[in-house]
């Protein structure tokens, strides 16, 4: 029988599941924002956002690593108001996971919230509604389909991230080291029978979450009937 440390499946979904819940936040707020609004440097701001998703992860980890490191401008605020210092701690797995997963929220998010009727939006308006409830009371009701499709891509996402996690968060055991950390460090030790069991826990996770997500993508959505 193998003795397993579940440690670093645990600190996986931690990771994932805090990652995920603020990317739902940003996810949501740019989302909208770029679908609704015009602005100058809106395309830019689309394609800055979108950068995590096509950049090395290494790469995206040294641009974080440069940012909540002890000398970048974050990282030596954080440290100097408030004596935090976020290398090398779960928090910085996090943060790594949260950016190189939010294009798979906001992305799906942009597209659900212009996908929604706007004669819906339009009617609610006449009859009244003002602009945050018209928001929470009938747009996000119609788009949260595609936006929960996309948290469920995202959180797969955030439990295999890899290269940028190790940049900023290193892999100490029982710590910071994520299950894909923890597999690539079972190989390189040649134990062949953890780093087995390790990538079936992590494929199986990932699969259950893309067939949740496959199924609310292929339910129809974005209709009046949506809406409470």
């Amino acid at each position: 029988m193998l003795d397993l440390d579940w440690s670093a499946l645990w600190l996986s979904l931690k990771v994932a599941g805090c990652a995920t819940a603020i990317n739902l936040v940003l996810g949501i707020a740019l989302g909208g924002l770029l679908a609704r609004r015009r602005f100058p440097g809106r395309e830019l701001l689309d394609t800055l956002l979108t950068l995590p998703m096509i950049l090395p992860p290494t790469v995206l980890g040294y641009y974080l690593l440069v940012l909540i490191g002890s000398n970048g401008p974050l990282g030596a605020w954080l440290q100097r108001s408030f004596g935090i210092n976020l290398v090398f701690t779960w928090q910085a797995a996090v943060i790594a996971a949260a950016v190189a997963s939010l294009p798979l929220v906001f992305k799906p998010a942009r597209a659900a919230f212009e996908g929604v009727d706007g004669q819906l939006e339009q009617a609610a308006r006449t009859l009244g509604v003002s602009e945050p409830a018209l928001f929470f009371r009938v747009t996000l009701p119609l788009a949260w389909r595609g936006i929960l499709a996309g948290l469920l891509l995202a959180f797969a996402r955030a439990m295999g991230e890899f290269g940028a996690t190790i940049m900023v968060a290193g892999s100490i055991p029982g710590r910071t080291q994520t299950l894909s950390i923890a597999i690539y460090e079972a190989v390189q030790a040649g134990n062949d029978g953890r780093a087995n069991l390790l990538v079936m826990v992590s494929s199986a996770v990932c699969i259950g979450v893309l067939l949740v997500a496959a199924r609310l993508v292929g339910r129809p959505s974005g209709d009046a009937r949506d809406v409470a």
